[in-house]
């Protein structure tokens, strides 16, 4: 195990702890176990423990190195699978509803004897748990509405993950000796930021084999149907996959068909019609005219395709990319022959919103520097939080110039040919001042203002206290600019398109968040947007070096938002980088 998985599990045994009412003092060493873990570099982690010294890092006792070094071996650990087993399952399930943490949890188990989330909305519902102390009204309200959201995200799934599922199926198809060609379809190839179920089709000579093969998968949990050419199985995570198996010649247009939003099909089949042509899922052919049976036969044969470029090419149109066929226009754009080159996970050359173990980061400033030279970035920027972000670790002055020194050093010393850029993820007060004092914000290479509380402020508050931050002479990037998390939690209420207007009049970047959880701003306003200027910094909010990767996320939203290469600051160079810095001091 990582020391990053290691630390999962600890972070987890304090919280099953925590549930089963366990000493605060035992729980509050697992999580400080935790986080002194993460403070290690990967490398040391592995000396350390060879070395036998692993104890004398201040908050890893004789216990927790014992059990960090069984998980660094054998990747489980015997005390964590005996503890899981021992709650009860509906227990755990409940710190998925926000709001819900351990101790409410275990009071509303011991005091109203619930232990499942049915349970827990009857109590809610005729008002037992607003009854009970440290609850309340509001409390049972959020409760409610957190039951309900988990109950309306629960059939949907983020990209990222259903990606990280469907990529390897494709690869997989792709490699049977009677596949001929293999996509995946639907949401998942338009890069949706969240997707109902996989869809991937098939064009194979044989088609036994294939289904097979598809219903054999691992991590299947249940096979739902299965039939001469179709098949469709539900994985443990919930997650549904459709496979549909073609022949070689109706491959193309089922592609079509099964990518494209309802409105865009809708669309297409329109414009096929107005050429005298019936476009499906099983071709593309001549409507029906008049005759004999034989003669409609011969007539409606299916117009040759041997790709979507053919396709699209048939109905006078420019190949429209699978991310922008959501039936916004693209199709009179493709008529002109005008879509735009869209931006391309190898144009970015760096990132600026990233953070280490000296805010909530889990991997070391030269970790992450370390692991963006590896992935061949020019440049890389560091914004820990600023201090007003305690539950983050935010920095102070004096340790948030500690860090500006240890950049700087790092950059002299020349140990990576990725240069450093130092910034601040800064809050913005809930008046929209910012947290740290200009004299301190001048010495940064740039500045990121984000909100993390004060959420519950109506959107006219919201939206001015934004513009302010934005307005602010130091201020280079907004992050987030809807504090969204997809599947999670709603964004707080602002107006989207004066705060655009407000980045765009003062020449701030307003970042594209590639988390997979967030991806905000949404990819629905960027087209305009950009089209007035707007410039994107496509940032990953990485807490660890495999959040680095999340910037393909990133790029998929990206285009689905009709940004080019110009559109985004960090496909520039790092001295193009550096000038526009530069003009914002």
């Amino acid at each position: 195990m990582t020391k990053n998985e290691i630390a999962d599990v600890l972070a987890e045994i304090g919280t099953l702890l925590e549930l089963k009412g366990e000493n605060p003092f035992k729980v509050r060493a697992y999580q400080t176990g935790a986080r002194a873990l993460e403070a290690i570099e990967e490398a040391e982690l592995a000396r350390l423990i060879g070395a036998g010294e692993l104890g004398t890092i201040k908050g890893l006792g004789e216990a927790l190195v014992q059990k960090i070094s069984e998980l660094h071996a054998k990747g489980k650990l015997e005390f964590f699978e005996k503890l899981k087993a021992s709650i009860e399952p509906g227990l755990a399930e409940m710190l998925q509803i926000p709001g819900l943490g351990p101790k409410k949890i275990r009071a509303l188990h011991e005091k109203l004897s619930i232990a499942t989330i049915a349970a827990l909305t009857e109590a809610c519902d005729d008002g037992r748990v607003a009854a009970l102390d440290g609850f309340g009204e509001k409390t049972q309200e959020k409760i409610l509405a957190g039951i309900k959201n988990r109950e309306a995200y629960g059939r949907r799934h983020l990209w990222w993950e259903a990606w990280e599922i469907g990529g390897p199926i494709v690869a997989g198809l792709r490699v049977l000796p009677q596949v001929k060609r293999a996509e995946a379809a639907g949401s998942l190839r338009r890069r949706m930021e969240t997707i109902g179920d996989l869809d991937f089709l098939v064009a194979a000579t044989e088609v036994a084999p294939v289904v097979a093969w598809f219903i054999a998968l691992p991590g299947v949990k249940e096979v739902t149907a299965q039939g001469e050419t179709k098949a469709s199985v539900r994985f443990e995570s919930g997650l549904q996959a459709d496979l549909r198996i073609v022949p070689d010649e109706q491959f193309v247009f089922a592609l079509h068909h099964f990518t494209g939003s309802k409105d865009h099909n809708v669309q297409m089949r329109q414009r096929a019609l107005a050429r005298g042509l019936s476009m499906s899922e099983w071709g593309l052919v001549p409507a029906a005219g008049e005759g004999t049976a034989k003669e409609k036969a011969e007539h409606r044969k299916s117009v040759m395709v041997q790709s979507e470029s053919d396709l699209f090419e048939k109905l006078g149109l420019q190949f429209i990319p699978p991310e922008l066929r959501e039936g916004l226009g693209e199709i009179e754009v493709a008529e002109k022959r005008e879509l735009p080159r869209l931006v391309e996970l190898t144009d970015l050359r760096g990132a600026w919103h990233n953070h280490t173990t000296a805010s909530d980061g889990r991997n070391t400033l030269v970790e992450m520097v370390g692991a963006a030279a590896a992935l061949g970035w020019e440049y890389f920027g560091v914004a820990d939080h600023s201090k007003s972000s305690f539950q983050a670790n935010g920095l102070s002055e004096e340790r948030l110039l500690q860090q500006l020194a240890a950049i700087r050093a790092l950059n002299v010393s020349e140990k990576f040919k990725t240069h450093i850029f130092a910034g601040t993820e800064c809050d913005i007060l809930a008046d929209g001042r910012l947290d740290f004092d200009d004299a301190l914000l001048a010495q940064l290479d740039y500045v990121v203002v984000s909100v993390h509380n004060a959420f519950a402020q109506d959107e006219v508050t919201m939206t001015a206290r934004i513009i302010r931050a934005i307005e602010h002479p130091r201020t280079t990037m907004l992050g987030h600019l809807t504090g969204r998390l997809l599947l999670r939690r709603e964004g707080y209420r602002v107006d989207a398109a004066k705060v655009i207007d407000a980045a765009i009049a003062n020449k701030v970047v307003i970042e594209l968040n590639a988390s997979p959880w967030r991806l905000d701003m949404d990819w629905r306003h960027w087209r305009k947007a950009a089209e007035r200027g707007l410039l994107c910094a496509i940032n990953p909010d990485a807490h660890e070096t495999a959040g680095l990767a999340h910037v393909r996320a990133g790029v998929n939203s990206a285009r689905k938002g009709w940004l080019t290469k110009e559109h985004v600051l960090n496909t520039r160079t790092r001295k193009e980088v550096e000038r526009f810095f530069a003009s914002r001091r």
